[in-house]
């Protein structure tokens, strides 16, 4: 198991501030922008730890290991195939968001509390998920929308994996007043 992220993300948590800021993530991605919108009222510590991975770069150079046509595409995998994280785990926050196009939710193992750094965004109404998976985002415009559903339709394997790699280059972290 790789070295705890979980100083580094904490440290770049201090700068944020969910009661001056609104905050977004901006993916930019082998196949276009996907911005997403934070929702600290519904999951705040699932906000709080994307948006500190984000901070540090962890996600840059990631890819979106694991897409299943009509359900979802899934991300922030270390090792590429599902089975890495940061190093640490958080608790999961339950909430009545739906799981509908778009919405960004974590992965995690049959143990709820095992989230760390993969997350996925729905690909369509996934109701079968709500209140069992932190749903903490959703994206931001249809643009950013429309480049998630071109991700959802890569060819991929038998396992889900793509055929070609869909990198995040980067993901930056966007603070804009309240």
């Amino acid at each position: 198991m790789p070295a705890s992220r979980k100083a580094e993300v904490e440290a770049a948590q201090k700068s944020i501030d969910f009661k001056k800021n609104k905050y977004q993530i901006d993916l930019d991605t082998s196949l276009g922008k996907i911005l997403l919108d934070m929702d600290s009222d519904a999951a705040p510590g699932h906000c709080l730890n994307m948006l500190g991975l984000a901070k540090i770069g962890y996600y840059d150079g990631l890819i979106f290991h694991r897409i299943i046509k009509g359900f979802m595409i899934q991300g922030g995998c270390p090792e590429g195939t599902g089975t890495g994280g940061p190093g640490y785990t958080i608790r999961a926050e339950f909430n009545s968001t739906k799981h509908e196009p778009g919405v960004v939710s974590m992965a995690r193992t049959s143990d709820p509390h095992s989230a760390g750094s993969q997350f996925f965004i729905c690909l369509e109404r996934t109701p079968h998920l709500d209140g069992q998976y932190t749903a903490f985002g959703k994206t931001a415009n249809a643009e950013s929308l429309a480049v998630v559903k071109k991700i959802g339709v890569v060819a991929t394997d038998r396992q889900d994996r793509p055929r070609e790699p869909v990198t995040i280059r980067t993901a930056k972290v966007v603070e804009k007043a309240k």
